[in-house]
């Protein structure tokens, strides 16, 4: 269990880092490293026969490649897609609810016939394919210096303020959003991690509990297709409501849980559950792009997964402890839904913030014009007798 969370808190926790080096060297390249990393962490997992090099390999190593794999698949996206960002956004990370249902049964069937280790090396199939798609991502130099620099195979290291770019914290809407998100975080993923113990609490070995995660799993992949494309019907930063809805509906859904006594309805619960989370997740990436624009958007989802980390890690052992004093699951599931609520409640302020800023930045260049142009008046009646000859010789030509 140490391993599986260790390797769960490094993919967030390496994003600020992954973030920096992307701006730096592009996302192909990130990618495809941070894809062989993985491969290698992986495969070094099959040949340890005792669990403390584990926690090198598998939770440190695996994890690292797979963060540095992960993110540029989410800023790449904003570079070559506009108009139907939301609807590519759903359609990317369905590919993750897939795995999620699909996945589980694979991997039982293959520890049951090949064993642990021959499996780890089935898996590295999956990373070797992640490796080759890292070099579809071809990178798109901004300007013609660039382009100079690339073929003269230069590499000009940014200044100091681009590598770590926490300009994006002066945007007050990305700086509301970085932090009501990890706020309603705090009990959104109590649920998953402990509705299984809770089911056999309360129901014991007679009902199916896997039932529940194919349930999620299935519904999450479907919110993410239908969220994603309503996202591109909802204007700029308006798409934040959407996010705002799916941290109600979870909430809600997390205290309906310990209500639930017959378990259809705890099928109907995760049903719900899975659908506004897919919601959640599909529209983060064109969120961003929204509010911090498409040259900073890396920086900025990855310093909002780093401060997602602290919640995942922190909430779901919370309700643990809750239910080792309690001896039940219902306090922490009631509580576990109040942080989405409030996280919710805070994200409703975005758009409107979002769209004052909006109204200064263009009151801003309307001044700076009016003042050229006043500038440029005086330098007329100045200098009016030296200009027309020039004029005169430029019309001729």
């Amino acid at each position: 269990a140490w391993v599986s969370s260790l390797s769960m808190g490094m993919v967030f926790f390496c994003s600020p880092i992954v973030s920096i080096f992307t701006d730096l060297f592009g996302c192909r390249k990130v990618a495809v490293i941070g894809a062989a990393v993985g491969f290698a962490g992986l495969l070094s997992s099959s040949f340890v026969s005792t669990i403390e090099p584990l926690y090198f390999t598998y939770g440190v190593l695996f994890a690292c490649g797979c963060s540095f794999a992960y993110q540029p698949s989410l800023v790449i996206l904003g570079h070559y897609f506009k108009k139907r960002l939301g609807l590519v956004n759903g359609i990317v990370t369905a590919g993750s609810s897939l795995f999620t249902v699909s996945l589980p049964f694979l991997l039982r069937a293959l520890i049951d016939s090949v064993r642990l280790y021959n499996t780890l090396r089935v898996l590295c199939i999956l990373m070797f394919i992640l490796f080759l798609a890292g070099f579809t991502y071809k990178p798109l130099v901004s300007n013609a210096k660039d382009k100079e620099e690339e073929k003269k195979g230069k590499f000009r290291f940014p200044p100091e303020k681009k590598i770590c770019n926490f300009s994006v914290f002066k945007v007050l809407s990305y700086r509301i959003w970085a932090f009501g998100i990890p706020a309603a975080l705090f009990g959104y993923f109590v649920p998953y991690v402990h509705l299984m113990k809770h089911v056999k609490d309360r129901f014991g070995d007679s009902v199916p509990e896997e039932v529940l995660l194919l349930c999620l799993g299935i519904t999450s992949g479907v919110g993410r297709l239908i969220f994603g494309r309503v996202a591109d019907y909802i204007p700029g930063a308006k798409k934040v409501y959407l996010q705002v809805a799916s941290f109600f509906f979870i909430g809600l859904m997390s205290m309906m849980i310990p209500l639930c006594h017959v378990f259809g309805g705890l099928i109907a619960v995760c049903l719900f559950m899975g659908l506004f989370d897919g919601c959640f997740i599909c529209i983060m990436a064109p969120i961003a792009f929204e509010l911090v624009g498409a040259q900073d958007v890396s920086q900025a989802i990855g310093f909002l997964l780093g401060l997602m980390s602290i919640p995942m890690t922190v909430g779901p052992p919370i309700a643990g402890l809750l239910r080792d004093h309690l001896g039940t699951y219902d306090v922490a599931f009631y509580l576990a839904g109040v942080p989405p609520l409030i996280g919710g409640a805070v994200l409703c302020f975005i758009p409107w913030v979002h769209e004052r800023q909006k109204l200064k930045e263009r009151a801003k260049p309307v001044d700076g014009e009016t003042t050229e142009k006043m500038l440029e008046n005086e330098s007329t009646l100045v200098s009016d007798t030296t200009e027309k000859p020039v004029k005169e010789m430029e019309s001729g030509f």
